[in-house]
């Protein structure tokens, strides 16, 4: 089958290479020329414009998207909606906001462009394990598509699926960010006690060892976690500045709007937002506070 790759960052790069390992034939582009020519160097076509992309397409034609969520995304499906025609279908495999997928498909419906979300995990790892693939839109069209998708995930038979109609993909992928969230805070809390109890002078990355087999803790996030420990069990060089990239946000706003109580994916992120206060004032005024009330005395800085 034929695809068309619109973005060749890491994850596009490796996506498009997994593919052309399981014998399809991928045409990428990228707004910068080094991933274009990576590409062809592992065997794929590449394009310098979206419209030398689309133009080298046979159709029905299927594009990809791996591109950041949000205004480049829109730029993106924007440009494109002007020069696929009616029968194509646009793949959006990026971490959107599933309220913007559902914006995109209904511009791009009256076009007869069919819009598909594929919620996608794996990350680094995905071109030798597999990418899960939680697949939004209209079943026919997912069905053309199937053999993209079994190419892509762990087995033809495992690791994906259509999930529901359109926006469903990334909605449930939103999700699993925010579970994700969640279970990435027990697993560094529980480290940090074992890290704090000196006087038994653990080895946390065996401990994490042992953990990873028979254990009811165990995980692929565990086999990682120990990876990391194994390199740097004192986690030196490391800020304790944690990012969010908005689905655990995401995750908890529809929380709230469902009435759906999610204490602990709300917690996970709270403590992201807390390590990246440097020079806290809240932590100041409760400083401050208990010295009104009590005499507590305050560290100076």
């Amino acid at each position: 089958m034929e695809l068309g790759m619109v973005g060749l960052g890491r994850m596009g790069a490796n996506m498009a290479r997994r593919l052309l390992r399981g014998g399809h034939t991928v045409v990428g582009f990228d707004p910068k020329p080094e991933p274009r020519k990576a590409l062809e160097d592992d065997g794929g076509g590449s394009a310098d414009s979206l419209q030398a992309l689309v133009a080298a397409l046979p159709a029905p034609r299927a594009v990809w998207m791996m591109v950041p969520a949000g205004a480049i995304t829109d730029s993106t499906v924007e440009s494109l909606s002007g020069l696929l025609a009616s029968g194509d279908t646009l793949i959006d495999g990026g971490n959107s906001n599933y309220k913007d997928t559902l914006r995109r498909a209904a511009q791009l419906a009256p076009k007869g462009i069919a819009y598909v979300d594929a919620g996608t995990s794996g990350g680094v790892w995905g071109l030798e394990e597999g990418y899960s693939l939680m697949v939004g839109g209209d079943e026919a069209v997912v069905a053309r598509l199937r053999p993209i998708f079994e190419t892509l995930a762990p087995a033809p038979d495992a690791g994906w699926g259509r999930v529901g109609p359109v926006g469903s993909g990334h909605f449930t992928k939103m999700v699993h960010n925010g579970i994700e969230y969640g279970l990435m805070q027990a697993y560094a809390e529980g480290f940090s006690i074992l890290q704090h109890k000196q006087n038994f002078q653990l080895d946390l990355h065996q401990v994490a060892e042992i953990w990873r087999t028979g254990s009811v803790v165990r995980s692929w996030l565990l086999d990682l976690t120990a990876d990391a420990l194994g390199k740097n069990p004192t986690m030196d060089g490391i800020a304790p500045w944690v990012a969010d990239s908005g689905e655990g946000r995401w995750t908890l706003q529809e929380a709230i709007d469902l009435d759906v109580p999610a204490p602990v994916i709300a917690l996970s992120l709270m403590a992201r937002l807390r390590s990246r206060d440097n020079d806290s004032f809240a932590d100041k005024l409760l400083a401050a506070m208990r010295n009104e009330f009590g005499g507590h005395p305050i560290r100076k800085e």
